[in-house]
């Protein structure tokens, strides 16, 4: 699983977003917030792990649970690509549509 298979379940999507407001998290923290079985949330939080979108710290009997930083600028840094992309191509559509406004105001004339 990928990064944006992980994220494309709303669970998953909901404890990062929780991580990403409120820091770190313990495991019961995280699960205490939801409807669904804890063992549900330890697999999503398993899914998470396994594709580093968060970091685990064990301590005595708990697992903290915080947002992996590098993981968010990865994802962010893919947005942003995309973003210029769209961009660029929005620039050149803008440019076409200028040029085809000017050729039917000059045939006006």
């Amino acid at each position: 699983m990928d990064i944006f298979q992980a994220l494309a379940d709303p669970t998953r999507r909901t404890i990062i977003e929780m991580l990403a407001r409120d820091g770190h998290l313990s495991a019961t923290q995280i699960s205490d917030r939801f409807s669904i079985s804890p063992q549900a949330i330890s697999q999503h939080l398993k899914v998470l792990r396994e594709v580093k979108l968060v970091r685990v710290e064990k301590r005595a009997q708990q697992r903290i649970y915080q947002v992996n930083p590098e993981a968010m600028h990865e994802l962010e840094g893919w947005a942003r690509q995309l973003r210029q992309l769209w961009d660029q191509r929005f620039d050149a559509l803008d440019r076409v549509l200028e040029m085809e406004k000017k050729r039917l105001k000059g045939e006006a004339n």
